[in-house]
């Protein structure tokens, strides 16, 4: 389970991560990074942790399927935060096959979607 304080809960910060933040797609999920903006050479300031936040709309399948979807994907995200630089928002979208997908499909395209933002995929 993803600890509490990297939630993403309040709509502005999934706004401003899915308007503002980069974006990578793959054939299951959708990812947006909006990296943190704090700044280091300011005294006394520590990083926010990264948060991350979750949509899985009714077109992925019913109920219990979202909410397994989204279960896989927090249990993922919790191993990957680290890779990501503090105070980021990290918005995961999963698109309509994420609900037939396994959990190694689903892991192989958040890893692939991370990598390309954070700088180590091409294009």
């Amino acid at each position: 389970m993803l600890p509490t304080e990297h939630r993403l809960r309040r709509r502005e910060d999934f706004a401003t991560a899915v308007r503002r933040g980069r974006r990578a797609g793959r054939p299951l999920l959708v990812v947006h990074l909006r990296s943190g903006a704090t700044d280091p050479h300011v005294p006394g300031e520590s990083s926010p942790p990264t948060r991350a936040g979750f949509v899985v709309s009714k077109a992925v399948g019913g109920a219990v399927i979202r909410n397994a979807v989204k279960r896989r994907l927090r249990h993922l995200m919790r191993d990957r935060l680290a890779l990501v630089p503090p105070g980021s928002l990290v918005v995961v979208r999963a698109l309509p096959g994420a609900g037939d997908a396994d959990h190694a499909q689903l892991a192989r395209d958040l890893d692939a979607a991370l990598q390309r933002l954070l700088g180590g995929g091409a294009r």
